[in-house]
């Protein structure tokens, strides 16, 4: 599967309903200091569930949400949509499909997770994301500060991250989940 593209709208520099599309291969976002290149990896870490406000630089989940500006009013709803697309694969009979994973913050804190625009919970866009191998910490999202984390990660850091990018790590915590109820 890859990004086919990227909507956001309400998401902290993003008051206005943007659009990102993504081409298969490598693609970059470039700017200047300031543009917002790392709130779209915020983004993109947000709607596939990350549950840190620390990871998406804030205090507090609401400060994904724009606050406004002299000119602007502050953002009722923070809505990022992420379109995946899987290309035709005829040894495992699966055709082209493609995805749309929406989460959604309202400033009075409620939530909502939707993929292909049905309501699921948090856990069901988790596990949609590690079966794919792309989880909120995997290859696929790594900022430039990270870069040089991956370079002195001890091992098991590593690890958990070729883990994640082979996408066993839903299994794993299923086995967790699964050994917790047992007990």
């Amino acid at each position: 599967m890859h990004i086919r593209s990227l909507e956001i709208v309400g998401f902290k520099s993003f008051p206005d309903r943007t659009q990102m599309s993504l081409v298969p291969g490598l693609s970059a976002v470039v700017g200047p200091n300031g543009c917002g290149k790392s709130n779209i990896v915020d983004a993109v870490r947000w709607v596939m569930g990350e549950q840190s406000p620390k990871i998406l630089r804030g205090r507090v989940m609401d400060d994904v949400l724009f606050n406004g500006s002299q000119n602007r009013p502050a953002s009722a709803l923070a809505e990022v949509t992420l379109i995946l697309t899987r290309e035709d694969d005829p040894e495992s009979g699966l055709g082209p499909a493609e995805t749309s994973v929406t989460r959604r913050l309202y400033r009075n804190g409620d939530s909502e997770y939707l993929v292909n625009r049905i309501p699921c919970r948090l856990k069901d866009v988790v596990r949609f994301f590690t079966d794919q191998g792309m989880g909120t910490r995997a290859y696929g999202v790594i900022e430039q500060g990270r870069i040089g984390w991956l370079v002195d990660a001890r091992p098991e850091e590593r690890r958990s991250l070729i883990d994640e990018a082979a996408g066993i790590t839903g299994y794993k915590q299923q086995k967790k989940e699964t050994e917790r109820r047992l007990h």
